[in-house]
């Protein structure tokens, strides 16, 4: 079934599973991929613009962790290390809260959202999150912010590919 995604710039794509579009770059999410191997694809979240959300997607059209061949649960915890590792060293990101659902349209993602000070007025638990992520929708999405945010992508993927 087709949906209909809007994206952080504004455009609207309509695709039956956006990862599946992204990771075989019929959507070339906005600045690229930040680094992919042959069982994932990494890329800031599309439809929020936040300053080093990553998005780790698999390559396979899969819904659970369970399903991760050995070789894709390997490389899967090596990007993950490795990503965080570079969102803290390189963007000076102290907490990241992860999201993996099994119940979501797309097929297995896992979120590594960024905690900044602008986000504590929302709170400090998983409830804080579908508010932060609106609020950046809404009022965020700005110039100067997605200027940052593509910076971060630039800085991210010279981190992570060097």
């Amino acid at each position: 079934m087709l949906r209909n995604i809007t994206l952080s710039n504004g455009k609207t794509v309509e695709v039956e599973c956006l990862s599946c579009a992204l990771t075989s770059r019929m959507i070339e999410p906005e600045g690229g991929a930040i680094i992919e191997t042959a069982f994932f694809h990494a890329h800031q979240d599309v439809a929020y613009p936040i300053k080093g959300l990553v998005i780790l997607a698999s390559r396979r059209h899969i819904k659970g962790m369970d399903e991760l061949t050995e070789e894709e649960r390997l490389d899967y915890i090596q990007l993950l290390a490795n990503i965080r590792k570079a969102q803290r060293e390189v963007l000076g990101i102290e907490s990241v809260y992860y999201f993996y659902n099994e119940d979501t349209t797309h097929h297995f993602h896992t979120w590594m959202v960024p905690r900044y000070p602008w986000m504590e007025s929302f709170g400090r638990s998983i409830e804080s999150v579908r508010p932060v992520l609106l609020h950046a929708r809404n009022e965020r999405n700005n110039e100067k912010n997605r200027m940052e945010v593509m910076q971060a992508i630039k800085t991210l993927r010279r981190e992570l590919n060097a």
